[in-house]
């Protein structure tokens, strides 16, 4: 009888072995279910981590040669623009001379007008705002001048400003 219930208390300690098996078989297929889904869910994840570098790529890239181009562009018009402001920085010289020489020749005209009283030192040259503007012709030229240098102030302003 004994051997009985050593045959029984095995197959009872067997059984429940097999019961242990058997729950945690049961537990790690939910766990390896779980895992799987979990992959499925990374390698998508991974999928668009990939799209989205290569797309950030192409759009540094992209925003490289924009980069690129501006610069060269940039550089174009900084030479233009120093370019433009020597020859407008010659035509306002040029033009200043003109304007002391008008200037000069009109003061030469007035002097001539008006008689002295012995010899006379040479006139000096007045400056275009100095200009008198109360004899007839002397009157358009001062004008003139007074105009002829507004022009290259306000020309000298636009470049400036462009400049900036």
């Amino acid at each position: 009888m004994m051997t009985f219930f050593i045959s029984m208390a095995a197959d009872v300690l067997v059984a429940v072995l097999l019961v242990a098996t058997i729950a945690s078989s049961v537990k790690l297929s939910a766990r390896i279910n779980r895992l799987k889904a979990d992959e499925a869910a990374l390698r998508s994840t991974i999928g668009d981590l990939v799209v989205a570098s290569a797309t950030a790529e192409r759009a540094i890239a992209g925003l490289r040669a924009t980069l690129d181009e501006c610069d060269r562009t940039l550089a174009e018009r900084l030479a233009t623009a120093e370019r433009t402001s020597a020859d407008l920085s010659a035509h306002v010289q040029a033009g200043e001379s003109v304007i002391n020489r008008i200037a000069a020749i009109v003061g030469q005209a007035r002097n001539a007008a008006t008689p002295s009283a012995g010899p006379a030192a040479a006139p000096a040259v007045p400056r275009p705002a100095a200009v008198e503007t109360t004899v007839g012709n002397g009157e358009r030229v001062g004008a003139a001048l007074a105009a002829a240098q507004a022009l290259s102030e306000r020309a000298l302003d636009r470049l400036r400003a462009r400049a900036a």
